[in-house]
């Protein structure tokens, strides 16, 4: 009996020891905050249409900084030209919420610009790039671009998509060209 009770003994001080080494002594039941990171170019978002219906992923996967394109200059300093597929995930038509103005380009000062903020913004469609109109056919999906009149500064950032329920999704964007169609691109825009 005592070598049991030596032996139990001996078993709690060994946990203790342990249980304290694992926790530091921190008092581990508050848990810590993580931190989300916003996605980047090539990562999807599920959203819903405009008006909340049916359901959409969301996937920017490329964007090139112009100086000039073939609707002119822009107003400011450059176009922020981002390319993204929309795929509808119902069995009905879906409208995209960015033909209701659902992009935004959040510089980081915080400055925000809806897409086609300019007549030249407005008015860029690469060939290749567009698909036509905001509506999605059920299990298809749409490319398309927006176009964002900013100034130097404003460079990189956030891409926003709010969608038909209000929500936004985030893209965290680099601040010189980067994605999958970045010449095919460039040169569309010339």
């Amino acid at each position: 009996m005592h070598h049991t009770h030596r032996a139990t003994t001996l078993i709690t001080v060994c946990c203790l020891a342990l249980l304290t080494a694992c926790t530091d002594g921190d008092d581990q039941s508050k848990p810590e905050e993580t931190r989300r990171t916003a996605p980047r170019l090539g990562q999807s978002a599920d959203t819903v249409g405009a008006d909340g219906k049916g359901a959409v992923r969301i996937t920017p996967d490329t964007v090139v900084y112009v100086h000039k394109a073939s609707t002119g200059m822009p107003e400011h300093d450059l176009y922020a030209v981002v390319t993204f597929q929309a795929e509808n995930r119902s069995d009905a038509p879906v409208t995209v919420a960015a033909s209701k103005g659902g992009f935004r380009w959040k510089a980081p000062s915080g400055h925000t610009v809806k897409a086609g903020n300019s007549k030249g913004a407005a008015r860029i469609a690469p060939i290749g790039f567009h698909d036509g109109g905001p509506t999605v056919q059920p299990h298809t999906f749409r490319r398309n671009t927006v176009a964002f009149d900013i100034t130097d500064a404003e460079k990189g950032g956030a891409l926003v998509y709010v969608d038909g329920n209000g929500d936004a999704s985030r893209w965290t964007i680099p601040t010189a060209d980067s994605g999958t169609a970045v010449s095919a691109l460039k040169s569309a825009l010339t």
